[in-house]
């Protein structure tokens, strides 16, 4: 009896050994895996931090550089408001406005790609006519479909500043998208502004000339 006894408190000391063996694997397992987690969130976010710092610097460093030096003065002027019919009652579109009457004026520049870089400020009728004043630096990556030809096509973006009297001309930022069709100095060109339900969802555009 006593040895039956002996040699169960001996298994049992074995499943104890085991199981603390067990338990220790498991728990260098789980604290190597949470180390590596933190390791590589710690090194995306180094990585999104240098990329939004490198952005950053490059949308400094174009807007001073067009500041500085333009290669040509635009003449800007508003030619269509557009309210997206899809996603407007037909008692807004009836009372929105969508001649939006103004001008504008602006500097631009393009780089070694052919790339176009502005600086501009214009104002216009709003949707419900009043004035909104628009001021910002644009972006186009430019193509020339037709080799030996001015016809041009851009795209890119705008980033600005709005204010309108419904926000009681509070200043409001604007990241929008951009695009051009153009020949020679004269473009047209033109952003949407995404929206909701009977709000935003606008097509805008606009003639630029430039000397």
């Amino acid at each position: 009896m006593r040895a039956a006894g002996k040699e169960q408190a001996g298994r049992r000391a074995d499943d104890m050994y085991r199981i603390r063996v067990v338990n220790r694997s498991f728990s260098s397992a789980i604290v190597s895996a949470c180390s590596a987690l933190i390791f590589s969130c710690s090194l995306q976010a180094a990585t999104l931090t240098q990329n939004i710092q490198s952005g950053w610097n490059t949308f400094r460093n174009n807007v001073q550089q067009t500041w500085e030096a333009p290669q040509n003065k635009d003449f800007y002027l508003p030619a269509i408001t557009w309210h997206n019919r899809w996603t407007y009652d037909d008692e807004h579109i009836n009372r929105y406005n969508e001649r939006p009457w103004g001008a504008g004026g602006g500097i631009s520049r393009y780089d070694d790609k052919g790339n176009w870089h502005g600086l501009y400020l214009m104002a216009f009728k709003d949707s419900y006519n009043k004035w909104e004043p628009f001021t910002g630096y644009g972006w186009e990556a430019t193509w020339h479909p037709i080799e030996g030809s001015r016809f041009h096509l851009g795209a890119g973006y705008t980033a600005g500043v709005t204010a309108r009297d419904n926000w009681r001309y509070i200043p409001v930022p604007a990241l929008l998208p951009l695009a051009s069709v153009g020949y020679g100095p004269l473009n047209f060109q033109m952003t949407y502004i995404p929206g909701t339900y009977n709000n935003g969802n606008v097509y805008f555009a606009w003639l630029r000339f430039q000397f």
